[in-house]
């Protein structure tokens, strides 16, 4: 099959100025008495890690415009269609607005009945549930699944009440998100976090990403899903001329801009990754006296690429990106100083996400490209220290079991098989019923879920699960810290309007339901839950004031220092008079302050790991992630649903411990040639799944009208030939098959993607009623299509980016 021409943008993508039919030269709401703003409240936009600054203008309490910060340079008084959603969220006929009980109907179904209670009523429901497994040895069975759409330090609350009750399973969403990046950058440098800073870097005074020679994008349509401040990239780049290369299967308005577009086949860019390393390190590109310095397990990196022969003219075979393509890129990155490394879930989500992560982490160590302006590996939504800290339980708490394995979605193949034991009451603050893989899987699971609590702004499909319904604030509804930018940055925002109805915001809820626990727990004393949850954290300056006492490198971000400022405050930060953390371990006065608070341990350290240098290889990695089938030094292997013969993983039937997440258990695996027949003769394409358009982020966005005017089909990309051969025309309706179910979309001809590859968008979902009033259809989730038994093993990471697919004519419609 030939693949789109590299470096050229196809003529599908050609664009075109239009004009309107007038310009207006004055602003005819100056001066106007109803539209003149009465008031303007600072907070910020919940839907990308952006983290732009709202200013919502109000007359007579009601939202009448959003603006964005012209006095931050990064965002430059940018904003995106998203915006303009976020009013959407409050003024919403559809809102949850109080606490609800499930009266009548099958779990799942649309015929569910239910009915209101008060918020003591659907607490102590909960609480009641939660001693009973308890008191009955069943603690390990209570699960909680949060989402990145709470207030910070929310998870923390979630996790103090799990561990009085004795629950190892508080969960994250991690492991549909973004974790194996986190966990690579930590393995490797000694942080889990996105390397460099957006704008000026308080403490040298220069510009830090800005100022790139190179940007290698892979895996990541940042134009798409961080708006503003790739535009920020972009203005940069006019000054610097930095060369942009992006990687991705499919071209997209970030490939747009790029220099050199390269379309390797899904699920191999660690093959791409590996190819580049080689050229780099056996023609003598690397950077020797940062090596010599800063650098263990070079020479161990070196042989390892030799004897495995993970050659250029390899990696083409495996990618079909040609090998004098991936040498080019290899000589261009290893040759600009600084070289920046950009990363997202089209990296994330696929089998090896932490060998590939860690191959990029290499990538960036062996051409001196970490800690230093413009370079690193900025792995997207890699954003926060962690756990926000409380003062220590003073309550005795019970021992814990190990929790489950931290993926797929495990709670699926918990609640179906009950291995390694079954779940019975989970909590939920995302949407599993779209986001997790293989969902009519875990549809048959939530059916069979004893108790299931979801909490929610909207009746989405995981409510119809639910024996009791929560109703939660949206963004311009509360106060606190909620969105982050991706280079650590946070901002205050402060509530803008009312909130809907009796909704709550995380930490209400999980405080109030320690004090239910309080109320009706028998074994423990009511004055260990109020203790631990104490009723001034309800106020969340108060709560967030606790945070920035106890954890390291906060204390210089308190509320009154950012809500004074026009631009987020990055961490780590540990002083007021510090100004947070550009370039992680730049050679500099303010990293080695920041490092020390971090741990005084870390005094004198460039980088955090046990050695203080970049760790590629060392015996003690080695041994940590030996019992899992893996090693520092990562092999090839690619998901078994790519075409083509490539190694892959088989699970074993047994657990260990994760030396990633060490509190959980995972399968080991073996890595060698595929098992049984390839599923490609009946379905010879590969699929994806990802962003549908900058228009929406999550579920959350399809439940706004504006949401699903510009963007409520499903708009499946396919190339031209590819549909030609299935007799498919474009915008006709179409069935999108993989082994798991089908999934219905409009298909989108598109030269700009691989000819054996289709894309579909993801976050749709059959509950979005917002839409039928623009004869918008309601869709399966496009992860009915991936499959759950692949995964991750290391991070977790679900493998959304390669499911072997076909593409019917849907005669149906």
């Amino acid at each position: 099959m030939s693949l789109p021409v590299l470096g050229t943008v196809p003529a599908c993508a050609a664009s075109s100025e239009t004009t309107p039919l007038s310009t207006p030269h004055h602003d005819f709401t100056e001066q106007s008495a109803a539209l003149s703003p009465d008031r303007t409240v600072n907070t910020a936009c919940q839907f990308c890690n952006s983290n732009c600054r709202l200013k919502v203008d109000l007359k007579a309490g009601r939202v009448i415009g959003v603006r964005g910060e012209t006095e931050d340079p990064v965002q430059s008084g940018g904003l995106c269609v998203k915006a303009d959603m976020m009013p959407e969220l409050v003024y919403n006929e559809q809102r949850l607005t109080t606490p609800l009980r499930r009266v009548s109907g099958r779990k799942g179904s649309p015929d569910s009945r239910f009915e209101p209670i008060s918020w003591d009523e659907a607490l102590d429901t909960i609480a009641r549930k939660f001693l009973s497994l308890r008191d009955t040895g069943q603690a390990h069975t209570i699960a909680n699944r949060t989402t990145g759409r709470m207030l910070r330090g929310s998870g923390s609350l979630v996790a103090r009440v799990f561990a009085m009750l004795g629950s190892p399973n508080n969960t994250d969403v991690g492991p549909v998100c973004n974790d194996a990046g986190a966990n690579a950058l930590s393995a490797t440098f000694g942080l889990g976090n996105f390397t460099n800073g957006y704008g000026i870097d308080g403490a040298t005074g220069e510009e830090d990403l800005g100022s790139a020679r190179y940007l290698l994008l892979l895996g990541t349509n940042q134009a798409e899903t961080h708006p503003v401040t790739y535009e920020h990239i972009l203005r940069e780049r006019e000054k610097t001329g930095a060369k942009l290369t992006v990687v991705d299967p499919r071209l997209t308005p970030t490939g747009a801009q790029a220099d050199r577009w390269v379309a390797p086949k899904p699920h191999t860019d660690y093959a791409l990754v590996l190819g580049m390393l080689h050229h780099i390190i056996t023609t003598g590109r690397h950077d020797q006296d940062f090596v010599d310095r800063w650098v263990l397990g070079f020479d161990e990196l070196r042989d390892h690429l030799v004897r495995h022969r993970y050659t250029a003219d390899w990696a083409a075979k495996v990618t079909g990106v040609p090998a004098k393509t991936i040498a080019a890129i290899a000589e261009e990155y290893a040759a600009a100083k600084p070289a920046a490394i950009y990363c997202n879930a089209g990296i994330s989500h696929q089998l090896g996400a932490f060998d590939t992560y860690r191959a990029l982490t290499f990538l960036a160590a062996v051409t001196g490209n970490i800690g230093v302006p413009g370079g690193g590996c900025n792995f997207m939504h890699n954003t926060w220290p962690g756990d926000l800290h409380l003062p220590p339980l003073k309550a005795a708490v019970p021992d814990r079991r190990l929790a489950l394995p931290v993926g797929p979605d495990y709670f699926a193949e918990s609640i179906l098989t009950g291995r390694p034991y079954r779940l019975r009451a989970i909590v939920s603050q995302g949407n599993p019923l779209v986001s997790s893989a293989n969902t009519k899987r875990v549809r048959e699971a939530f059916e069979e879920l004893e108790f299931f609590v979801y909490t929610g702004l909207f009746m989405e499909e995981p409510a119809y699960y639910a024996d009791i319904i929560l109703p939660v604030c949206s963004g311009l509804e509360m106060e606190g810290v909620y969105m982050r930018r991706d280079d650590r940055a946070i901002r205050w925002q402060d509530q803008v309007v009312p909130r809907v109805g009796e909704s709550r915001t995380d930490p209400e809820i999980w405080i109030g339901l320690a004090h239910a626990l309080a109320r009706l727990d028998t074994k423990r004393p009511a004055s260990d839950w109020r203790e631990a949850f104490p009723e001034e954290w309800l106020d969340y300056r108060a709560l967030w004031a606790e945070f920035v006492r106890r954890t390291p490198g906060t204390a210089g971000m308190t509320e009154q220092r950012m809500r004074s400022r026009a631009e987020p405050l990055r961490w780590p930060c540990p002083s007021i008079d510090h100004p947070g953390v550009s370039t992680l371990y730049l050679d500099h006065p303010s990293w080695y302050a920041a490092a020390q608070a971090l741990d005084a341990g870390n005094k004198g350290k460039r980088f955090l790991t046990p050695s203080g240098k970049v760790e590629i290889f060392t015996q003690e990695l080695q041994d940590k992630l030996a019992p899992t089938g893996h090693g520092a030094l990562p092999v090839f292997y690619t998901h078994p649903e790519v075409t083509g013969d490539h190694p892959t993983v088989r699970y074993k039937s047994g657990f260990v411990t994760s030396p990633i997440n060490p509190q959980a258990v995972t399968h080991p695996v073996s890595i060698g040639p595929r098992r049984g027949r390839a599923p490609h003769a009946a379905y010879p394409l590969m699929g994806m799944t990802g962003r549908p358009s900058v228009v929406h982020f999550a579920e959350v966005t399809h439940w706004t009208r504006t949401g699903k005017q510009l963007n409520g089909i499903r708009l499946v990309q396919i190339h031209p030939r590819t549909a030609r051969a299935s007799g498919i025309a474009d915008g006709d309706l179409i069935r999108v098959e993989s082994p798991r179910g089908s999934v219905t979309g409009t298909a989108l001809l598109w030269e700009g993607i691989r000819e054996d590859t289709i894309f579909v968008p993801n976050t749709f979902g059959p509950a979005q009623q917002v839409g039928d009033i623009f004869g918008a259809p309601r869709y399966e989730p496009a992860n009915v299509l991936p499959d759950d038994g692949h995964y991750d093993n290391l991070s977790g990471q679900q493998a959304f980016k390669c499911f072997a697919c076909r593409v019917v004519k849907d005669d149906r419609g």
